[in-house]
C-alpha cells in the first residue's frame, strides 16, 4: 500500500509534502507532484500538510480520483527507483492524463 496524489496538485505543486516526507519518496513532475509506490513507507506525514488535500491512502482516494493511482505508479515506469527524489530533481515531464489537463486554477 502506498499514498497517492490526486488532481488538486496540479499546477499547485506546493511542495509542503516534500518537505515533511522521512524517505524522499515525493517526485515532481512538471505539472504536479507523484509519490513512488516503492518508496513510500506509509507514514502519512505528507497528507496533514497537504493544503489542497490532494494526498490520499490508496484505498481512500475518492472514485473521482482513482486513475491518480495509477498515473503515480505509471510516472516512473521510465524513471525506475532512484532512490531518491533529490537525487533527480525535477523530472519535465508528466503522466498523460496530467498532461492532457487543461491549466488548473488555485484561486481561493
Amino acid at each position: 500500500m502506498t499514498y497517492v496524489i490526486a488532481e488538486p496538485c496540479v499546477d499547485l505543486l506546493d511542495k509542503a509534502c516534500v518537505e515533511e516526507c522521512p524517505v524522499d519518496c515525493i517526485y515532481e513532475g512538471e505539472r504536479m507532484l507523484y509519490i513512488h509506490p516503492d518508496e513510500c513507507v506509509d507514514c502519512g506525514a505528507c497528507e496533514p500538510v497537504c493544503p489542497v488535500e490532494a494526498i490520499y491512502y490508496e484505498d481512500d482516494v475518492p472514485d473521482e480520483w482513482k486513475e491518480y493511482y495509477n498515473a503515480n505508479v505509471d510516472f516512473f515506469v521510465e524513471l525506475g527507483s532512484p532512490g531518491g527524489a533529490s537525487k533527480v530533481g525535477k523530472q519535465h515531464f508528466d503522466h498523460p492524463l496530467v498532461a492532457a489537463l487543461p491549466p488548473q486554477s488555485h484561486d481561493e
